[in-house]
Formats: structure tokens, sequence, C-alpha cells
């Protein structure tokens, strides 16, 4: 439970049908089995001390009393287990039944949650035997006891107010307007349902499908159990098909017909991030709520963490969102050059990933304005860390993409200023480094000015968080394409572009790229070959890109951040290493504020972006100390 995360479970018994003495034993043995797992939420099928298809047995005095019965022993079996269980059964209330889920934790009966939409029809008649409590909202005695009943009922942690449960109850899912909408707007993070949906042909597919969209419309996390082998199959038959999702994620799912419970620790943090940035997430507050004490504890979490957030896994993801990107990118300049009325543009080309990803950028722009290449100005100005390598790169490139090339050598320009200013060119510091980059950056405007053409910027999403970026030098463009592309995914989009051109030289060019180290070549080469490499310098982009990632989208404690990179590059970085490149990250990420302050403009093209219009307002004098004193400490 620390840092947000819950492990939880859903569970599927082999029912005896009325045999609720059976069914309790094989709930309370789960209890236990799902305790030595350390599981914290565990649900159980609707009508699950009876069985679901007891159909007019349900009238029977018989039948209701020991599932009563039945029920305080599950209590009794969960006062020496820090869990919370849900369980269903058949509940009386003046005269009327109801078909329930009662809230189990350290011998307590927290409430009973009634079903609120009943079905009646085809296989399906519930409203034969049970009322909605759809307006429902008591109390009753139950064991001496006075517990909650009723369909607004929120049950929270007291000492971790972002643990809490909302329960519905099967159909309620699958209706119009389910009583977990409710239940989240009231700040409900779980939502529990008991059900028993029969099988179909598809279904499986469509409930899947519910419990990913309802996850995510909620931003929730949606724990589905389902009645399975043992319920009756004179018309139907169940499958017992328990689901676990998180904001749109199925997190796991059992086997259809299987008996047993399937585990998933979800992050109620992650969940609480992303709704603190949704306005249109509204709350309601006309709801009761149930406290207990679960304490936080850590435990070993069993969830994966994808190394590349940016990246789909998956091949066939990738390519779809690479396509995604350049579609984005590529209407982005192109409306920039349309109401601007402009059709030339100028680019600094260095041999390198991210000038190369924004030549790719422009020239599928220009194709689809049906402009000429050769209105594209790529100009490549060598200096003193320029190497033939990333100079012939350049230079292939521009030949194959048929755009007007330029070599403009800026060294002698640049030594001037060093007179000018009065710097010793030996002296290879932060002046000697900058000193160039505006060069560049000077010889682009100007040339822009001279064509009628718009400046398009080359720096990456990654560049932008870590103020890795000479100010009002490779920080500023007329329009930055690659603005919210971080480094990992430009290399992607690259090699997306190399493999459309299987056997040609430009699959040679740009494979090439992609495999020169990452430098903006401003130190002076060593027998020919790059000697300033960025990730020596501020850190491996892969790490940088994750942090991103997870400080921004979610706001996570650092301690959490480190916690989790552990968990995604552990065959790749120890500890140590990662806490040394986070603190950089930190650092970084919070002190050059005052650059992307001033950014050009740029498409977004991921949920995470730094854009100041809109995506990430901060000041530019913020304090780091919060951070690196927590990191320090671990």
């Amino acid at each position: 439970m620390k840092d947000g995360f819950i492990r939880v479970g859903a569970a599927s018994i082999q029912t005896k049908i009325a045999d609720c003495i059976s069914n309790t034993e094989q709930i309370i043995k789960m209890m236990k089995t799902a305790q030595k797992n350390q599981t914290k939420i565990l649900v159980f099928p609707e009508l699950a001390i009876t069985g679901y298809t007891c159909e007019d047995l349900f009238f029977q005095d018989r039948l209701l009393n020991e599932a009563l019965q039945q029920l305080k022993n599950i209590i009794a079996a969960s006062e020496s287990l820090e869990m919370m269980t849900i369980v269903g059964l058949p509940y009386v209330l003046n005269h009327k039944l109801y078909n329930v889920a009662a809230v189990i934790y350290e011998g307590q009966l927290l409430g009973l949650v009634p079903k609120t939409h009943i079905p009646n029809y085809s296989e399906f008649y519930e409203a034969r035997h049970f009322e909605s409590g759809r307006e429902i909202l008591t109390e009753v005695i139950f064991d001496d006891q006075i517990v909650p009943f009723g369909s607004h009922i929120l049950f929270e942690n007291s000492q971790m107010p972002a643990m809490s449960v909302g329960v519905e109850i099967c159909e309620d899912l699958w209706a119009p307007n389910p009583p977990s909408s409710d239940h989240a707007l009231a700040g409900a993070t779980i939502i529990a349902n008991a059900s028993a949906s029969n099988e179909l042909t598809g279904k499986s597919d469509y409930r899947r499908l519910l419990v990913q969209s309802q996850s995510a419309r909620l931003v929730t996390a949606y724990i589905y159990a389902n009645a399975g082998a043992g319920e009756s199959t004179t018309d139907v038959v169940f499958s017992g098909h328990n689901i676990i999702g998180e904001n749109g994620t199925i997190l796991n799912e059992s086997d259809c017909y299987s008996v047993g419970i399937i585990y998933a620790d979800i992050d109620v943090s992650r969940l609480t991030a992303e709704r603190r940035k949704m306005t249109t997430f509204k709350t309601n507050d006309e709801y009761d709520r149930v406290y207990f004490n679960m304490p936080i504890k850590e435990f070993k979490i069993d969830r994966r963490y994808d190394p590349t957030p940016f990246v789909p896994s998956d091949p066939q993801q990738r390519q779809i969102r690479c396509e995604e990107v350049f579609n984005i990118q590529i209407m982005g300049l192109k409306q920039r050059l349309e109401a601007t009325h402009t059709k030339k543009a100028v680019i600094g080309i260095s041999g390198g990933l991210d000038s190369t990803l924004a030549l790719l950028v422009t020239h599928m722009t220009f194709k689809k304005l049906g402009l000429p290449s050769e209105n594209i100005y790529a100009i490549t100005m060598p200096c003193f860390g320029t190497t033939s390598r990333t100079l012939n790169n350049a230079l292939g490139l521009m030949e194959e993409l048929g755009v007007t090339s330029k070599t403009i050598p800026i060294k002698e320009a640049v030594l001037l200023h060093f007179k000018d200013i009065d710097h010793d060119e030996n002296v290879h510091d932060v002046t000697y480094e900058n000193v160039q980059a505006r060069e560049r950056t000077q010889v682009l405007m100007d040339l822009s000015n001279q064509i009628g053409g718009i400046v398009v910027g080359t720096g990456d999403l990654s560049e932008v968080a870590l103020g890795w970026s000479t100010y009002n030098g490779d920080h500023m463009s007329m329009y930055g394409v690659n603005a919210s592309v971080p480094k990992t995914l430009v290399r992607y989009l690259v090699d997306y572009v190399a493999s459309q051109y299987k056997g040609q030289r430009l699959e040679t060019l740009l494979r090439d790229v992609l495999d020169t180290p990452v430098s903006p070549e401003l130190l002076p080469a060593a027998d020919n070959e790059i000697t300033q490499k960025t990730e020596d310098i501020v850190g491996p982009y892969e790490l940088h890109d994750f942090f991103l990632y997870h400080v921004v989208r979610f706001g996570y404690e650092p301690s959490k951040v480190l916690r989790i990179a552990e968990m995604a590059f552990k065959t790749q970085y120890d500890k140590a290493v990662i806490l040394k490149w986070l603190k950089t990250f930190y650092r970084r990420f919070i002190t050059q504020q005052f650059k992307r302050s001033c950014i050009p403009d740029g498409p977004k093209v991921g949920s995470v972006a730094l854009s100041p219009r809109g995506d990430l307002r901060m000041p530019s004098d913020a304090s780091y100390r919060l951070w690196l004193e927590q990191l320090e400490n671990l």
C-alpha cells in the first residue's frame, strides 16, 4: 500500500447451489489464501453465499436464514485478516428481498450495498425475486451492529483516503447509467463488482470492453468477480470470467470456465493524479462514507512498468503510433505554413537524430502541400566539433530528399566573435559552446528572411525537459516540429522511415544516423571522432524519458519514481545509477523552466508535453530542494 499500490483480487468458487455452508467454506479458504498473498481487497461473485441460480428457492426462509448465518461466519473469519472482503447474498429488508454485496473488514460488517438495476428479460427474471435498491439509504441491525444499507455508500481507508471503494452488482455495469459513475464522482477510486454474468458467444469480449471502458471513463480501478462453475445450467452457462482493470488497461483476467483467484496491483495514486488534472471530473458528495483503518505497509509489487512509456512495446502498435505522430507533426507544420502564406522553410541539419526527423517531417509536409522539395533550404554549418561522419550523413540526406543544400562553415565567424568579446578560443567553456549554437541560429534566421521562409526547429521533448539547448540558440526557431516528441520516440520515428526504404541509400543513411552517438558537437573532435557525448553528460535518455513521463503525467513523489524505475530497468541499471540521474533530472527539470517559458510553437503529439501555453505552467525560479532532499535520504 506504500506509494498508493494496493493488491486486489477477484475470486470465483465452485458453487454448490443453495448449499450456503459449502460455499462459505470455499469463500473463507480463498480469503485465507488471498491474505497470504498480501491482498487488501478481495471480491466474490453476486449471491456467492447461496449461488446465483437458486431462482424460487430465494423465497425459502431456510435458505435466507442460513445465508445470514454464513455471513456471520465469514465476518468472524475476517477478524484476523487485514483485508476487505466483498461477497454477495440475498437480504430481506422491510419484507422485501434485495440482492446485496456485504463489505467486510477485520470482523466487522461495514455495509450492505443493494443492486440497483434488476434485469427481467430473456434468461434473467430477477425482478421476480428482488427489489431495486436505487432509492434506499438507511441503516439496519445485523448481529447487534448498526450497519449502513444503500447504494450511495463509499468505503474509505482513514489512513489512505485515496483508497475509496464503491460497489455495484452485475447488471449495474451493463445499464446506461451505472452506479459506478456516481461512485467515482463521489470519490471512489476502486469499483468492486460482484457479478453473475452468463456466457454467450462473443460476450467475454464485450464484458472485457465494458470493464476496460468504464475504468477509463471513470479513471478508476475496476474489480469484476464473476460466478462460474457449479451454477445451474438449466438455460445458461456461467464461466467465472474475472477481470481487473485500471484506467482503461486490463491488468489481469482469468480464463473462462476456471475456479480460483486472480490478482493485480493497482495504483490509486496514479488515478488521483489523473483526476486532479481533469477539470471535467466534477465531484458529487451526496454519499455516506464508512471509514475503516487499514495500515499502510510495503510489499513487493507484481506489476510491470514499461521502460519506454512513450513507445508501444507491440511492433504493430508502434507502427501505428509512428504514423499518428508523423501525421500530427505534418498537419501542424502544414497549417503554420498556410496560415503565414509561406512556401519555403529553412532547417539546420547536423547529421544527428533530431534534425534528421525535422527534415523528414518538413519534406513530407511539402509533398502534402504540393510544394517542390527545393523550397526546403537545408543548411549544414560545420565548426570545431563536426565530424566527417555527421557532415556526410547530413549532405547525403539532403541529396536523397532533393532539397536545396547549403554548407556554410561558421568557424571564421565564431573566431571573430571570440575576438569581439575577448574570449580565448582555447578555453572550451560554456561560452565556447554557446557562441557556436547562437551563430548557427543567426544564420538560419537571416537566411529565412532572405528567402521569405520560416525556420523549422529541431529540438525534442527530452531536450526541452532537461534544458539541453542554448538559450536563443538552438532553443529558438519559428515552429518546432519535434517539441513534444521525446528522444526515445524520435529514434523509432526515424527507424520507421528507414524501414520504408529497404535496400536504398536513404535507409543506409538513416541507419547510420541512428547508430551515431547523440552529441551537439560543440567541442573539438579527436581524430575525426565525436568527443562530446550528450548521454555521458546528462545521463541516458531512456531513463530521463521514463522520469519525465511519470513526473509530469502523475506527479509522483521522487521516492516512487525511483522505486518504479528500479522495476522497469532492473536488468539495465542498478539503484545507484538510477538515483544519480534522477537527481540530475529533477535539478535540470526545475531550474530550466526559464527556457521553456519562451519556446516556439509546436504540435503536441502525446499526453506529456511542456508548452508554457497550456501543458506546463511553472515558475522559472522554483526551488528543487524538496525533491532533492527526499532523494538524498533514500
